[in-house]
């Protein structure tokens, strides 16, 4: 059964830093496209950033440009979102999702096949 869990959110003002981690089993971690999403109150659930399988290709949304970064490490079987210079507008749920496609469909959240349970990131300013 494929399970992912995402830790890592938690309260931070203006300016902070947070790492969030995404860590799934039962699954071969490296066939698979990894991405953030998150999803504010009252909105949808948005991409963020997103590390492709086979190429490692990373994507970003605009306003994490420069400020978000993410890897991975199939051998160890984790995922990362690196989070510097935080605002309150990044305050969510960010969730972790896997998917089969590639960079092409990355920032689409119907190409994902599962998704972590979500951690809260809130931002004070």
């Amino acid at each position: 059964q494929v399970q992912l869990v995402d830790s890592g959110g938690g309260l931070v003002q203006t300016g902070g830093s947070l790492r969030l981690s995404c860590v799934p089993s039962g699954l071969t971690f490296r066939h698979y496209t990894v991405a953030w999403f998150r999803q504010a109150p009252g909105k949808e659930r948005n991409f963020v950033a997103g590390i492709s399988r086979m190429s490692s290709s990373t994507y970003y949304e605009d306003s994490a440009k420069g400020r978000f970064t993410t890897s991975r490490d199939d051998a160890k079987n984790t995922a990362n979102l690196q989070m510097n210079s935080l605002n309150p507008d990044d305050t969510a749920v960010y969730y972790c999702g896997i998917s089969r496609g590639d960079g092409s469909t990355i920032t689409s959240e119907s190409a994902y096949d599962s998704w972590g349970q979500g951690t809260q990131v809130t931002v004070s300013s």
